[in-house]
């Protein structure tokens, strides 16, 4: 199987970091919020990326693993006092141990199968998220998350060092993730997206690979969790519900499956919209949705997929300039 060409190089992803790490000496507190808000959901996204757009697997519970990683992150360091790293590490496992038992049930089915499944385990974890007062605050969440210090005199109480490490962070699973995408698992994935049954033909073992990637992608939901729990002090069942999966399925897809970076792109859309709409208007979900709606019917490939087109367009010869076009002297036609 041939490997794919990176849809994500070197020079502008370094770009962009670059860019976002400077814009802390011109925006406000306010963007900033926007800001690690869209970083946050931006690790949500690129993980459901990983099952939508590189597997063919599409879930409607993968807010689970993200909320499931925030109340523990709000159990230990609320009730227990445990420091940050610790509290880090057993919230990301928290959420694979939950994708781990979630794959064994859902992994075998496939389709709107699959889709249906994956909306009633996660509809499970938001019960009990909304039922279990003694351990999640039922309704009222889990509030009083303090701001982490990380140590070495480094402590992340204000919004400029707190959307730093958000940046990091992003970056940091961006990069991990877009090595998996173009390693040989993540080509057996893309296999897998366009035809199971080949696979199984050329030996690899089907079931095994979507389970694997199905516990990574909520690893790496876990960890956009852990960054929105110690971020924003507070954890409730909105976190985990239909909605807010519904909402990581629609920043896939706006900003192109198959992608990653369009994933960022279609949080920082949902994100700044949401805020904006909701500023200017009370029907502002009206709004926001026929802006979506004319998304998807006129970007069917998501952002990151019109640019795409963009760009080869600019940079296609013009008509009658291609590469077989004819020249002065071809056809054996020579000066006399």
């Amino acid at each position: 199987m041939p490997r794919p060409r990176p849809r994500l190089q070197g020079w502008p992803a370094a770009a962009a970091i670059a860019a976002l790490a400077l814009v802390p000496l011109a925006a406000s507190s306010y963007y900033l919020h926007l800001l690690t808000l869209t970083f946050v959901y931006g690790i949500m996204a690129m993980s459901l990326d990983l099952l939508v757009g590189y597997t063919g697997l599409s879930s409607l519970g993968h807010a689970a693993y993200f909320g499931v990683a925030g109340y523990t992150v709000g159990v230990l360091s609320t009730r227990f006092g445990l420091g940050f790293w610790p509290t880090a590490a057993l919230a990301v496992v928290a959420a694979v141990v939950t994708a781990a038992l979630f794959g064994l049930l859902a992994i075998r089915a496939a389709g709107a199968y699959f889709l249906i499944i994956t909306l009633a385990l996660g509809q499970i974890i938001w019960g009990l998220a909304y039922r279990w007062v003694s351990v999640t605050g039922g309704d009222n969440g889990l509030r009083g998350i303090p701001r982490p210090a990380l140590g070495w005199g480094i402590h992340l109480g204000q919004i400029h060092a707190y959307y730093y490490f958000a940046l990091a962070v992003t970056a940091a699973a961006a990069g991990a993730m877009y090595l998996l995408t173009v390693s040989p698992f993540g080509l057996a994935l893309r296999g897998i997206r366009e035809s199971e049954s080949r696979m199984r033909v050329l030996g690899y073992d089907v079931w095994l690979h979507k389970y694997l990637v199905f516990v990574i992608a909520g690893a790496f939901c876990g960890v956009g969790g852990t960054v929105y729990a110690f971020y924003n002090g507070f954890v409730s069942p909105t976190d985990v519900s239909l909605v807010a999966s519904a909402n990581a399925l629609l920043m896939v897809i706006l900003g192109g499956t198959g992608t990653l970076f369009g994933s960022v792109v279609g949080s920082a859309l949902l994100v700044f919209l949401q805020n904006l709409l909701s500023g200017i208007t009370q029907r502002w979900l009206t709004v926001l949705g026929a802006i979506l709606v004319l998304a998807v019917i006129y970007a069917p490939a998501g952002i990151a997929g019109a640019g795409q087109a963009l760009v080869r367009r600019l940079g296609a010869p013009p008509p009658g300039r291609g590469v077989g076009a004819p020249t002065a002297g071809s056809n054996g036609v020579t000066g006399s």
